[in-house]
């Protein structure tokens, strides 16, 4: 009869070719996360024994962190798979969230901080870093209690985006978790100043130059990676896009003008057309009919 190991090792190698077609990273090799995967697993009895109870939630962990392209190399710290409601979840850290966003091209550079009672926190101009100052060697109980959260990083035009939350802002986004609600053990009772600057990261990165892989990262994390934060949406009150004209619907809507069914502005008003689909009616159709000058002058 196969042990633990070899049967979860199998599940993870027998997933090799639908790793690599969501992979969206290619620095990111299969061989090397399946060995990270297993050696995360075998460490851990409790893992193994959800993993085993849950086979399905491993492949579907490993599989995620390809398309999200985020390593498991635990000397970076990235990303972890971890046990959560009785299935093994794909945990991305703020580090890991830093990273997507700087490999994917929306930064260049960032970094969270947590602030307490006693630092010394300001912000500066818009494009400036803030001062935060404190003695980084004393023990938190002299820093004081958790009082905020910072996230600033560098965007590609050399600028920097500071986004600050006080504690009560970072709390009422807990307050919302259906895992931190539930009273049962939780990201947010287990690594709470991880949870903090992760919460600080995703309202932050709103402000950022969007990219696929990381609007992936948060939406999974708050979804199928089993922390429950649940941000609220913001209102998007940008006008909806209009439709493009098809170049095949071009003569149909110069006939319907030309029948007197419809005029150009309303066409132009509907739908968006190109430098040559508004050249084709304006050869089209008929200039307008200049007034008559019938100004008198006297003789």
């Amino acid at each position: 009869m196969a042990t633990s190991l070899e049967v979860i090792t199998g599940d993870i190698w027998g997933i090799r070719d639908s790793f690599d077609s969501v992979l969206s990273d290619n620095s990111i090799k299969f061989e090397r996360e399946a060995g990270f995967a297993i050696q995360i697993l075998t460490k851990n009895d409790y893992a193994m024994k959800i993993a085993m109870g849950n086979r399905q939630s491993v492949v579907d962990a490993v599989t995620n962190l390809a398309a999200i392209g985020i390593s498991l190399n635990p000397a970076r710290k990235l990303a972890y798979l971890v046990p959560r409601k009785s299935e093994i979840c794909l945990d991305i850290s703020y580090l890991g969230l830093l990273d997507i966003a700087i490999e994917s091209g929306s930064i260049k550079w960032g970094q969270c901080r947590i602030v307490r009672e006693h630092d010394l926190f300001e912000l500066n101009k818009m494009d400036e870093l803030p001062t935060h100052k404190y003695k980084p060697f004393d023990k938190k109980e002299l820093r004081g209690e958790i009082v905020g959260v910072y996230v600033v990083v560098k965007t590609k035009d050399d600028d920097y985006l500071t986004h600050p939350m006080d504690i009560d802002s970072v709390y009422a986004i807990r307050a919302r978790s259906e895992s931190f609600k539930s009273g049962k053990s939780c990201p947010w009772t287990t690594d709470l100043e991880e949870m903090i600057k992760k919460t600080c990261i995703k309202q932050g990165y709103k402000m950022w130059p969007k990219t696929e892989r990381l609007d992936q990262a948060i939406h999974y994390l708050n979804t199928d990676g089993g922390e429950g934060i649940q941000m609220q949406e913001e209102k998007d009150i940008t006008p909806p896009a209009k439709p493009k004209l098809q170049d095949k619907y071009i003569k149909k809507a110069i006939e319907g003008i030309l029948a007197g069914e419809y005029d150009l502005q309303s066409i132009i008003d509907k739908y968006e057309l190109n430098e040559n689909q508004l050249k084709m009616f304006t050869v089209a159709l008929p200039k307008p009919v200049e007034a008559e000058d019938v100004s008198y002058t006297p003789e």
